[in-house]
């Protein structure tokens, strides 16, 4: 597959996935067109070699896999993870705000976001309402506004001289959006909109109440590659949606010879610790039912988990031209020259020694060069959900990614040459 047309692929995948619900939604559907098989947690399963499945958990994460034809125990499992969720404004329970005639809508902030990106923004809504039918039947359905319904507007610099000197945003007082200029007698409800939104679904036709609902504000600029030579992605949710992708299409692409495993969890940005996120079961259960079931041994998984090997995959910070002091002076990850190593001394990242030199083999079998990250001693480092499954399961972990500028803000930059790249290693760890 040329480069060209993995970023096509890419570029719809994040357009059709505004919410971790809706992301999950599109991974299922590119996992039904492979031929995977949906499976239901509640239900019991019946899985055989040289089979694909998949299971949901909350709408919100995934877990695909491929049982292989070798014995997991000896073997083991390739395994790859990324996350679903990104940083936005998720709308309160009960919203409605009225000042000076206009309306608006109060949001909690989800996540580290970064604020002023989202000034001055058109913006849509997306998530998942519960709600009542007709016949008092409770039931969910995903909404994607997909116009722009909000904006954000920044207060003019004639009212605010100080502003480009630095200012705190308050998030409870700054953040909530612009919706519409209304009457002081005119009754307009939101979930009245959300019931209208609703009813344009095919299960949603007879939404008769809302009962709750997680919605998130979200740009509608769409994603698209820039620069003068196009040698950029932008758009919103790259961290991490870009992951999730091409570890689907890695796993899609790859021999039924060895045990692959995709998870895509949720609530990453907040913690993981969720029934969906990767502090939660939902890994551990999935394998207990698969590899369990596989062998009559006892120890099976244990044995299978010590021959496995899991990529922890989330974006890299690269280095910014006008910010390079940031980065230490030996590491700083390039646009466009490979996948970036994460390592951290104090297991912020899960990466090791041996993680690290079969990712490296990886990479110089298959011609792709690799670049390391390290955070500068003098600051503070984030982390991903490779600490959290290496604790979890006992496996051997790397944590790895894509560089990319501006994560964690309303749209974010990636260069157009490395998910591509990073999906040939990945499908590689797959197969080897």
């Amino acid at each position: 597959m040329s480069s060209k047309r993995f970023n096509q692929g890419l570029l719809k995948f994040l357009q059709q996935s505004p919410t971790p619900f809706h992301a999950v939604s599109s991974l299922a559907a590119m996992l039904d067109k492979a031929g995977f098989q949906a499976l239901d947690e509640a239900q019991s399963w019946k899985l055989k070699r040289g089979g694909s499945y998949y299971v949901i958990r909350n709408d919100s994460a995934l877990i695909a896999f491929k049982p292989g034809s070798k014995d997991i125990a000896v073997s083991g499992l390739r395994m790859t993870g990324a996350h679903t969720d990104s940083p936005c404004l998720k709308i309160k329970p009960n919203p409605e705000v009225r000042k000076h005639g206009y309306l608006q809508l109060g949001v909690e902030v989800y996540g580290g976001a970064l604020f002023h990106p989202w000034f001055d923004r058109d913006l849509s809504i997306a998530g998942r309402i519960h709600f009542q039918d007709s016949k008092g039947k409770i039931d969910s359905a995903l909404v994607d506004f997909t116009k722009p319904v909000a904006f954000i507007p920044s207060l003019a610099i004639h009212l605010d001289r100080g502003v480009n000197e630095g200012r705190a945003v308050n998030a409870q007082k700054e953040l909530p959006p612009l919706l519409a200029q209304v009457p002081a007698d005119e009754k307009l409800s939101f979930d009245e909109l959300l019931i209208e939104q609703l009813r344009q679904t095919s299960q949603g036709k007879s939404a008769s109440k809302v009962l709750s609902h997680e919605l998130f504000f979200y740009d509608t600029q769409a994603p698209g590659l820039v620069g003068l030579r196009e040698q950029f992605i932008a758009s919103a949710r790259l961290d991490n949606l870009l992951s999730c992708y091409l570890s689907a299409r890695a796993l899609i692409e790859a021999n039924d010879q060895f045990a692959s495993v995709m998870v895509c969890n949720d609530h990453e940005e907040v913690g993981s610790a969720s029934t969906s996120g990767a502090q939660g079961p939902f890994l551990k259960k999935v394998l207990e039912r698969w590899v369990g079931a596989s062998s009559k041994a006892s120890d099976s998984l244990e044995r299978a988990l010590h021959n496995s090997t899991m990529l922890s995959i989330d974006n890299a910070h690269g280095v910014h031209p006008n910010f390079a002091e940031k980065h230490d002076d030996q590491h700083r990850p390039l646009l466009n020259a490979g996948p970036v190593i994460k390592i951290n001394a104090n297991q912020r990242y899960a990466s090791n020694s041996q993680s690290i030199a079969l990712f490296k083999s990886l990479c110089e079998a298959q011609k792709v060069p690799s670049q390391s990250f390290v955070m500068r001693s003098d600051m503070a480092c984030g982390s991903t959900i490779g600490p959290i499954t290496a604790t979890e399961l006992g496996v051997n972990t790397l944590d790895v990614g894509v560089p990319t500028f501006g994560m964690h803000s309303i749209r974010e930059l990636a260069g157009a040459d490395d998910a591509m790249a990073l999906h040939k290693v990945v499908k590689a760890f797959y197969n080897r």
